[in-house]
């Protein structure tokens, strides 16, 4: 998948992953997007190691530039190309996306990743589900998105911008797609009307990009 006209200048190049395509999407910014090879494990080779040193995705190059996990490359994207995702020039909003995108990466990516890998990735390479973990981390899930329908019960998204989605919530959108897709998930989240009513309109940001098709975990 490629953005951008034919005979412009070299675009940025996309190795992985969802919350970086949503963010150029938003932005408006040309891109290309590079397959790999995961069943041969080409994320690990040197060649690939070379943009990201440990050996997964996402990377991404821009010229001379190479850059590796998602959020990094998501505030590089939005700095370049559209920073009122970020705040823009309020310190005060923009200390406010930076407390949303840190409370993903810190609260809700890890619980939301425990289950995925119990109920999605194990079962894909013949390995068992341990449900003791899916349900303590379901449980974490939630305790988590209360706050979350607290705060989004006073405001539309996260940062508390009404008229337009953030870093903040962008952030969420790799991990959401995949667990709104399993029965725990898709539970904890309707359980929520705020949360719910949140992620589909977050959820509509990326409705045009095809992300589906280009998705991994990050």
């Amino acid at each position: 998948m490629a953005r951008g006209e034919e005979g412009t200048a070299t675009v940025p190049k996309v190795y992985g992953v969802a919350t970086v395509l949503v963010c150029l999407e938003e932005a408006g910014a040309a891109y290309e997007v590079v397959p790999l090879d995961m069943a041969a494990r080409e994320q690990e080779a040197p060649h690939h190691r070379a943009r990201n040193p440990l050996g997964k995705i996402p990377a991404f190059e821009d010229g001379d530039l190479m850059l590796f996990e998602s959020r990094a490359i998501a505030r590089y994207v939005l700095r370049k190309y559209k920073p009122d995702l970020l705040g823009g020039g309020d310190p005060k909003r923009a200390a406010t996306v930076d407390a949303w995108v840190e409370a993903e990466a810190h609260q809700f990516h890890p619980p939301a990743s425990h289950i995925l890998r119990q109920v999605v990735i194990l079962p894909m390479i013949g390995g068992a589900r341990d449900q003791r973990v899916v349900d303590e981390n379901v449980g974490r899930l939630r305790a988590v998105l209360d706050a979350y329908d607290a705060r989004l019960a006073k405001h539309r998204y996260l940062a508390g911008g009404e008229e337009e989605a953030s870093l903040a919530d962008l952030a969420h959108v790799g991990v959401m797609l995949m667990l709104v897709g399993t029965e725990y998930g898709r539970r904890v989240v309707e359980e929520r009307a705020n949360v719910k009513a949140w992620w589909d309109r977050v959820a509509l940001v990326d409705a045009e990009v095809g992300i589906r098709s280009t998705q991994s975990s990050r």
